[in-house]
Formats: structure tokens, sequence, C-alpha cells
């Protein structure tokens, strides 16, 4: 009996045709970006949110009972961005702004944005918590509301990171589902970025994982967007 071999991937490389620069990959996230955001404008906020109302549903009581089991206790991650071109105050009166108003621009950050607002309860976020589609609020959020943060492990030194934001994230009947707390820093070309997400420990590992590569995703192309508006 002999092994059977894995053949080698099969790969598949441009040469030549389209018009300007950019690989297969560049073209394929362009069209995904477009009919995504056409599905989003079709459907619009209620839309949306009554297409998702199971899924939110079943992501909410995973989340309240993480909360429940873990009795108060949370868990970090941080993700760090390095940018250049663009000082933190700049980006972040792009994120006022846009926080005041633009839902637009906070949803075509990522792919799993599904609604960002402001309601009677406050700024409200409709997105993927790992696998699980949550609909929570930010409180304290664009604020210096750090009480909670001033003993964590993951606030960084104010003379070098000057400017936090932290908030509770929560569902509508008050339940702390997790926390965030985001510091940034200026550098001699740009600035640098610390994004912590804390989830009840008995959360998987992997959900804390996906929500520091989300971060990753809507926070450069929140920043992008905003050093184009610059």
């Amino acid at each position: 009996m002999t092994d059977k071999q894995t053949p080698p991937p099969v790969t598949v490389t441009l040469e030549a045709g389209p018009a300007g620069s950019g690989s297969i990959d560049d073209f394929e996230l362009f069209y995904a970006r477009r009919a995504l955001d056409r599905f989003r404008t079709l459907l619009g906020r209620q839309g949306l949110l009554d297409l998702l109302a199971a899924d939110i549903e079943e992501g909410n009581a995973f989340l309240r009972e993480s909360a429940r089991t873990s009795g108060g206790s949370f868990k970090a991650g941080t993700t760090v961005l390095a940018t250049k071109g663009l000082t933190s105050a700049a980006f972040l009166a792009w994120m006022d702004e846009a926080f005041a108003g633009d839902e637009r621009a906070l949803l075509m950050a990522h792919p799993e944005h599904y609604v960002m607002g402001t309601d009677s309860v406050g700024a409200r976020v409709v997105e993927n918590i790992g696998p699980h589609i949550a609909d929570f609020y930010m409180g304290g959020w664009g604020t210096d509301a750090m009480a909670w943060a001033e003993d964590a492990a993951e606030l960084l030194p104010e003379s070098g990171f000057p400017r936090k934001m932290s908030s509770n994230l929560f569902l509508a009947d008050g339940t702390v589902i997790g926390r965030a707390l985001i510091q940034f820093g200026d550098t001699a070309d740009g600035f640098t970025a610390n994004l912590t997400v804390y989830f009840p420990v008995t959360c998987p590992d992997d959900v804390l994982d996906h929500h520091l590569r989300h971060y990753a995703v809507e926070f450069r192309n929140w920043i992008v967007a905003a050093g184009a508006r610059a």
C-alpha cells in the first residue's frame, strides 16, 4: 500500500487585462463590499433588524448566560495598530463626527456591522461577537468614563497614551456582556492605537480572538476613511 501524496495547491495569478493595479483578491473585496452596501441600503436598518431577529435573540441569550456564569469576571485581549500619516486627534475628531450621525461610514468598516447609531437608550450596536450576532449598547463611549478601568492591567501611562475612551457593553436589560478600553498615543509620524476588549471569562477563547480580528478590520478601515477626509 502506497501513501497517497497531497497534490500541491492550485494557484492563479493575474498576468494582464484590467487597467490599474490590484490583485484578484483586491477586485473580489471591492465587489463584495459593493454588494454588501447594496443589500444594507435596500433593506435599511429596520429590515436588517427584522431579518436578524432570531439570530440576535440567540446571540444575546448566549452572552447573557456567559455574563451570569462569569459572576462579573472578565478576560481581556488587545489589538495594537500603528498608523502613519494621521494624528490621533484627527482620527478621534472623525470618529466623533461619524458616531454623531454618519451611520453608513461606521457600517462600511466591517462586513459584520449591521446597526450603529443612537436611540433612546444610548449608542446602539448590532454586530458579530465571535460567531454570535448581538444587539448591545455602549455606555460612556467617547467620554472620560474610566472609573471601572482605573485598576486594569491594560491601562497605559497617561504620558504616552493621553487619549483614552472606555465603555461598558450592555444589553437592553442592563446585563453587562463586555467592556472596551481604547488608548491612543501619538508618534513621530502618526499614532499607535491599543484596542482592548473584555468578555466574560466563560466565553470561549475564540470569541475573544475573533473580536481582536474584528477590531483590526474596523479600526483600520475607520482610520483610512479619516485619513481620506483629512
